[in-house]
């Protein structure tokens, strides 16, 4: 039996996208045979309080040498360290799915200090994954991770409802993140408001309780431009839930200034919804220009340009719907995820 240790902050079933990878691996290698060691963290990373650190530095220290050991990126660079205390008597891989710094509302401060201690950390690593090539070609150029020490193994999608729509004269639009800075709720409502004369609902699901200040600001936002009566916060739904949702949505919208693939919007694909998005992070490589608009992020006006075209032009709204539904033919499953996974990791262990 392989054995694995994977060290994760934080609640493993949190519904976010890098939460959802991390348990399909973990589950799909320990259903193979593999033993998976989990190695939870406090949910205080990536800013760890000094106790968490420290706790989280003696779990590093306790694992055995000669195990593999999987770091998820938001614990990577907080532990610099321990990584590079650690790196000759374990192989540690660090998974990446986008680099700190890229999330929005950071000082310059904090954004410099991820930078230098997440390629001090990468450095130090055995051998890095990544979620998208994007994030590939940003590590080898910003922080010196040579190429042939990367793989790049995407994201899956799981069985997805196709989409009816909303079946009224009202288009049922859909917005998936959690409410933070990155993910750009204000730019979005900003566009919207701007076609109220038009028929629409928007539907907000992502954790309205992570950043209860962000969270109440964009709610407060709304309220202010008229929209509230047209908006709903969800908050965090259940995957069948979710398919219910998506099931209804007549387009997918992504206000977001970073993404280091897009797991909703790729699932919205799978379920033949269009998408209207920022052209940011790996969007441009999951979004087909068959399928989705895509905007400058930051740029109210030209999302609503966007979102004007898709209300006002039926053959545009018609030709992306079947682009959408042209990407369920290419879907990529989970377990050929788990697949690549595994290959890596068996690689690894031979070439050392």
């Amino acid at each position: 039996m392989r054995e694995l240790h994977f060290v994760i902050p934080g609640d493993l079933d949190t519904l976010t996208g890098g939460y959802i990878y991390d348990k399909y691996i973990l589950d799909g290698l320990s259903g193979r045979g593999w033993d998976v060691k989990c190695e939870l963290l406090a949910n205080t990373f990536p800013f760890p309080r000094s106790n968490d650190l420290e706790e989280a530095s003696q779990k590093i220290g306790k694992i055995p040498d000669d195990s593999i050991v999987i770091i998820d990126g938001l614990a990577l660079a907080p532990l610099a360290e321990s990584v590079e205390k650690h790196s000759k008597r374990l192989l540690v891989v660090g998974l990446v799915h986008h680099p700190l710094a890229e999330e929005t509302g950071l000082t310059a401060a904090q954004k410099s200090q991820f930078e230098i201690r997440e390629r001090r950390a990468l450095g130090a690593c055995t051998h890095v994954i990544v979620t998208s090539s994007t994030t590939a070609a940003t590590l080898t150029r910003d922080y010196g991770v040579p190429r042939k020490n990367i793989d790049v193994i995407e994201p899956g999608v799981g069985e997805m409802p196709i989409s009816v729509g909303s079946g009224t004269s009202s288009l049922s639009l859909l917005c998936v993140g959690t409410l933070t800075p990155r993910k750009g709720h204000k730019v979005l409502l900003t566009a919207l408001a701007s076609l109220r004369m038009f028929p629409w609902t928007l539907t907000c699901v992502g954790d309205l309780g992570r950043d209860k200040q962000t969270s109440v600001c964009v709610q407060n936002y709304a309220a202010k431009l008229g929209i509230l009566n047209r908006t709903c916060f969800a908050g965090t739904l259940s995957t069948s839930k979710m398919g219910g949702v998506f099931r209804c949505t007549d387009l997918f919208v992504s206000a977001s200034y970073y993404e280091g693939y897009g797991m909703a919007i790729a699932e919205a694909l799978a379920s033949g919804i269009p998408v209207v998005a920022t052209g940011v992070g790996a969007v441009p490589v999951t979004v087909p220009e068959k399928a989705g608009l895509l905007v400058p992020a930051g740029d109210s006006r030209a999302l609503a340009s966007a979102l004007r075209r898709f209300f006002y032009e039926p053959r545009l709204r018609y030709r992306l719907k079947g682009g959408a539904r042209g990407c369920r033919l290419v879907r990529r499953s989970w377990s050929t995820v788990v697949d690549c996974m595994e290959e890596t990791l068996i690689n690894l262990t031979k070439n050392e």
